[in-house]
């Protein structure tokens, strides 16, 4: 609930004062109200997430493009790209689940969330989607630690590892889209401005992120005879995140202010400069290795701003009322229901 200044409903300028003029050249005599929230409280309420959700969004994207990644390279023959792209892809997962973990406070709460399966509950959904997904993506890790072993050790157990090792990669490369992309779903489902008004193409941002992120990994790591798929999934990624990140700015209206203001917008610029700058560098850094370097190092760090970018946008959009009351009014005006979330 807010009030404003100059009394008037509650999220409205006053209206009722006298007027100049007459018919369409009418004009307030009292300036229009700012928007205040009683007792200085917000009229959403902030997520309660530290920053270690930023991180666990960021390390997801690259786990889930990592694992898409390194069955690609198992099916086309690149061993080193391969084994960049799971040992990648299982170091993030871990990370990812560390944060995530570390944010609900303590390990049993996400085991308490696989109790049941909410359809309706992206948090839910999320869980068993990773839940899924991890084991998968540790099994092609593992059994490609297994493959690094002498030749003497490739026996009865570690045999059958290395045997599991395709199929999994496989299984782990199938349920990472979703991983992916559900992070954006997670975020827009919230009450808060800046995330629920970008609805529509904040997990299409979140997924081209991811593939820019998980390709400049590969870039850091593989040689660059083994790059090429690395390559174009990085700038095939980066396209996807600045297009629909300049889409999903255009379809937020007030809210994509937030993107823009503060630590956000600082954030935000640097996403979008060192993610061109790396695409850029991934094209022209073919037959070079310390290009190549640089680039897949620019693209991961502008991944990361990025979800940090959209992360502190909510947190501001939700502290500031006008971003919930300003639409809220407008959607008014035009006849339309106002739905509130919880």
């Amino acid at each position: 609930m807010t009030g404003v200044q100059h009394g008037g409903s509650p999220g409205s300028p006053h209206r009722s004062g006298p007027r100049r003029g007459g018919g369409g050249g009418d004009r307030l005599m009292v300036p229009e109200a700012d928007f205040e929230s009683y007792y200085g409280r917000s009229v959403v309420k902030p997520a309660p997430w530290e920053h270690d959700i930023a991180v666990y969004l960021f390390t997801g994207g690259v786990a889930a493009g990592s694992s898409l990644l390194a069955a690609g390279a198992d099916l086309t023959g690149r061993p080193a790209l391969r084994r960049v792209a799971r040992f990648g892809s299982l170091a993030s997962l871990l990370v990812s689940v560390g944060a995530l973990v570390r944010d609900l406070g303590k390990p049993s709460r996400f085991l308490n969330m696989l109790r049941v399966a909410k359809p309706t509950s992206p948090m839910s959904v999320g869980t068993w989607i990773l839940s899924l997904h991890g084991p998968f993506a540790g099994a092609a890790a593992a059994a490609e630690l297994a493959s690094m072993l002498p030749r003497r050790w490739k026996r009865g157990p570690v045999r059958l590892l290395l045997a599991v090792g395709r199929p999994a990669g496989m299984v782990g490369a199938l349920t990472a889209p979703p991983v992916a992309a559900y992070t954006g779903v997670l975020l827009s489902d919230t009450a808060t401005p800046a995330w629920h008004s970008a609805y529509k193409e904040l997990p299409f941002v979140f997924c081209g992120s991811a593939a820019a992120a998980s390709g400049g990994l590969g870039l850091l790591g593989a040689p660059v005879a083994e790059a090429g798929p690395a390559r174009a999934f990085a700038v095939g990624g980066a396209l996807v995140e600045l297009v629909t990140e300049r889409r999903m700015e255009q379809s937020m209206g007030l809210a994509a202010e937030a993107l823009h203001e503060g630590r956000a917008g600082r954030l935000m610029k640097a996403s979008t400069a060192l993610t061109a700058a790396g695409a850029l560098g991934a094209l022209a850094g073919r037959r070079s290795r310390a290009l190549s370097m640089i680039s897949g190092a620019a693209l991961m760090a502008g991944s990361l701003c990025t979800r940090l970018g959209v992360f502190e946008a909510g947190i501001a959009s939700a502290k500031d009322p006008k971003y919930t009351v300003v639409p809220q009014r407008e959607r008014v005006d035009r006849g339309e229901p106002v739905r509130y979330r919880g």
